[in-house]
């Protein structure tokens, strides 16, 4: 039925999956009547879930369930020698491993400066299984990284509306209310400075911010969530985007090439989110980020300034929290006495 295929496109949370999301070679099972009306459609969406959606009156209405699966708990765990990536690797951890647990760490540690020979890494992770082949890797489930004579440790929890994030055994979100810089590659140009010689007016003036060199189209980060204030050609700045996050805190990037599409004044963007790219609008000798970030309108240096702290894990969730993460720290325990034995000197 023509009229059924227009209705499954236009489904609101699912119907770009039979658009813009259908690859050639997908499959998808579909029961129709003797008149061609769309009954059931069940369309694999991943490795491990299906789409299922089901007539419901005029409509349909859809649910992804995850496929029998198992889940199996995963372990890794090194030293570092060469570099963290190269070590991790050789631990067995994957590229998107690798990466999760940079970023479960990354408020605390900077993977780049941070890092010492001698320092050592344990992860749990989740390993997924379907009719006892392995079909990925899952979540990072908890870890521990040993950092220079302190440990940090890491555990997953998700509350009952099925948000997941990493907090610290005594509850603290893992993740801060902000980033410190909202470029992933760069190098600073020039420092935040009460006094400092414009490059172009030539004039002593204050630099209200951070400037980060990169390469043009470089993509820029909102530093924390909140909404856009402003989007827009402002003076000097040239492409400005401000973000009010609250109502002491905004963050200003300017000098942008473009910005993200989608967005405007009002709409909320998520720490992390792309809203714009390096560029060299308004007075700029050459491309890169100026980053400001103020507090009740006074620029504070955002290389010192203290970042605010994400909220912890709810009271109502501590206690199921704390029994879980006792276990998973069992386990981090564990490996580490195993780690430290194997790699001990022979007699």
């Amino acid at each position: 039925s023509y009229k059924d295929s227009l209705a499954i496109a236009n489904l609101p949370d699912h119907g770009s999956r039979f658009t813009r999301g259908l690859k050639s070679g997908d499959e998808m099972q579909v029961r129709a009547d003797e008149g061609g009306h769309v009954q059931a459609l069940k369309y694999p969406v991943s490795d491990i879930e299906t789409l299922e959606l089901t007539r419901n009156g005029s409509g349909f209405k859809t649910a992804v369930v995850e496929d029998a699966v198992e889940h199996r708990p995963a372990y890794a765990v090194g030293t570092i020698d060469t570099s963290f990536y190269v070590d991790a690797l050789e631990s067995g951890l994957t590229d998107n491993l690798i990466m999760s647990l940079a970023h479960i760490f990354a408020w605390d540690i900077d993977f780049v400066l941070d890092v010492r020979a001698g320092d050592r890494f344990i992860v749990v992770y989740d390993q997924i299984f379907r009719d006892g082949e392995k079909v990925r890797n899952g979540r990072i489930l908890a870890a521990e990284f040993q950092n220079q004579g302190r440990t940090l440790r890491a555990f997953r929890y998700t509350t009952d509306d099925g948000r997941s994030a990493y907090y610290a055994a005594n509850g603290r979100a893992m993740k801060k209310a902000f980033i410190r810089t909202p470029l992933d590659q760069f190098r600073i140009s020039s420092h935040f400075s009460l006094g400092r010689k414009h490059p172009i007016l030539n004039t002593i003036r204050r630099h209200s911010g951070t400037d980060y060199a990169a390469p043009t189209g470089t993509p820029i980060k909102a530093a924390g969530s909140g909404r856009i204030a402003f989007r827009g050609r402002k003076g000097g700045y040239g492409n400005l985007i401000e973000v009010r996050h609250n109502s002491r805190i905004s963050t200003r990037y300017g000098h942008m090439s473009r910005f993200a599409s989608g967005l405007g004044v009002g709409s909320h963007v998520k720490q992390g989110q792309v809203i714009g790219y390096v560029g060299m609008s308004g007075l700029a000798t050459g491309p890169h980020l100026h980053y400001e970030f103020r507090v009740r309108g006074v620029p504070k240096n955002p290389e010192t300034v203290p970042l605010p702290k994400a909220e912890p894990i709810a009271d109502k969730y501590m206690a199921d929290f704390k029994r879980k993460s006792t276990r998973l720290t069992a386990q981090l325990e564990a490996l580490d006495r195993v780690q430290i034995a194997s790699n001990a000197p022979l007699e």
